[in-house]
């Protein structure tokens, strides 16, 4: 929806089938929508062709077969299906959410989105898994831009992409569009007049989903194993990470634990198994501040000795299967939200992604938010326009010194992650709560 008009209405389905072969130390792979007997033939004798020719070119790899064969069946937990939503009642929805976000004639524009997914995916192993699985995600949000006074500015909501997580129906109703859009609209009128994020070395405060986005590029992306192995370059590079540093580099504080969790049931990555028919687990990444773990398939697992934690996922049946971010949670702490604020002199409170750049090795980051409030003596003050910040990953995680509890945490879904080539879209979620990180770069003398 965009100023109260159905500017796109998409209803989509796509069937077909992939098959991986590995031949004499190569994995090949091929894919077709053809479902006859004779078509699939052709497909699985094109992977393995496929395979014997990469291994004339390439360097061999010993694979991992999965340690267990599996006889399942999956479907995610959900309420209410979405098919039963008649069209009507969603486009109403998004109708008088957008029209809530003109609150003023300086709000240009107004967006409203709803996306809904059911995938059904059924697995095959020559181990003997037979693997079905249903998967409903479901995702909304909205958008005011604001113009005036020879600025622009962008308020979203939920976070800055809009809440994703896996289900039907209650996810779209749990974002509570139509109750936060005229609020959404004043803050962007009211960011055309205040004033600039001041510049300096000084503490910063994180919403829950500036959170999730910086946990998404400064810790998922460097922790997926064929990055750090030196596989994978595509879209975010490699890894400043090393098989050397598990349980010795102090990634974060002592209170900051990071996990892989593809059983949590509203993540948007959750499924019973993976891509290569391995199990959903929860692992560690971060524990208690220290490197402890990566996101893994069977080949990289085994390279390092170790199993793996079902980070395997194509973007639908056409795509060769690859490591991907997954859920990747930052465990919750012990402060309610309010008292992050209360022994802070100086600071800024910074919520919803606007920008981010960092490094091809994941290690320099410079983030900028929608929205920031000043922090002066335990309370937030004025209103604060294009707030930034940078720093060093290692060194960033180092200074959190508080993580809000669990009632703030938030299964923040990730619908459109970009990796490989060529390229793939993921569905990732970084759950996590609002925190507190000391002496932080802040301001555009830190944004070059």
């Amino acid at each position: 929806m965009r100023n109260g008009i159905v500017s796109s209405l998409a209803d989509a389905t796509t069937r077909g089938y992939g098959i991986r072969a590995f031949v004499n130390g190569a994995w090949g792979f091929a894919a077709s929508s053809d479902l006859e007997d004779a078509g699939i033939d052709r497909t699985a004798a094109r992977a393995v062709e496929i395979a014997k020719s990469a291994g004339n070119h390439e360097r061999r790899r010993n694979t991992s077969i999965p340690p267990h064969a599996y006889n399942d069946r999956f479907v995610s937990a959900y309420t209410q299906d979405p098919a039963e939503i008649p069209l009507e009642r969603r486009v109403a929805l998004l109708l008088d959410a957008e029209k809530l976000l003109h609150v003023d004639q300086r709000v240009t524009a107004g967006r409203a989105w709803i996306e809904l997914w059911r995938t059904e995916k059924t697995f095959y192993s020559t181990i003997g898994s037979r693997i079905e699985q249903t998967i409903y995600q479901s995702g909304s949000g909205l958008q005011a831009i604001a113009a005036g006074e020879g600025d622009m500015q962008v308020r979203s909501f939920p976070g800055d992409i809009g809440l994703y997580a896996a289900g039907g129906w209650e996810v779209i109703e749990r974002a509570a569009l139509r109750e936060n859009a005229a609020r959404i609209g004043e803050e962007a009128v009211a960011l055309l007049g205040a004033p600039q994020c001041p510049s300096g070395e000084m503490d910063l405060i994180l919403g829950g989903s500036q959170m999730s986005l910086q946990i998404h590029e400064s810790c998922g992306h460097p922790a997926e194993l064929d990055r750090v192995m030196g596989w994978e370059a595509n879209f975010s590079g490699v890894s400043f990470l090393e098989i050397a540093q598990l349980g010795k580099l102090k990634y974060g504080s002592d209170i900051v634990t990071i996990v892989v969790d593809n059983t949590l049931p509203e993540g948007l990555a959750t499924v019973g198994y993976d891509d290569e028919g391995s199990k959903s687990v929860t692992s560690d990444i971060i524990r208690d501040g220290v490197l402890v773990g990566y996101e893994m398939s069977n080949e990289t697992a085994a390279a390092i000795g170790r199993r793996s934690n079902a980070c395997v996922r194509a973007q639908g049946w056409e795509f060769v299967p690859m490591i991907r971010m997954c859920n990747l949670n930052l465990l919750p702490g012990t402060v309610p939200f309010e008292a992050l604020f209360d022994d802070v002199k100086d600071g800024i409170y910074m919520e919803s992604n606007r920008s981010w750049s960092i490094d091809d090795h994941r290690l320099n980051f410079q983030f900028g938010c929608q929205i920031g409030w000043e922090i002066r003596n335990g309370k937030r003050g004025r209103m604060l326009r294009n707030p930034t910040y940078g720093g060093i990953t290692p060194k960033f995680w180092n200074s959190c010194d508080a993580i809000a509890d669990r009632a703030s945490w938030v299964a923040w879904g990730t619908p459109h992650c970009g990796k490989g080539e060529p390229i793939q879209v993921g569905r990732t979620a970084q759950c996590a709560s609002p925190a507190r990180f000391r002496n932080v770069k802040v301001g555009v003398g830190y944004a070059k």
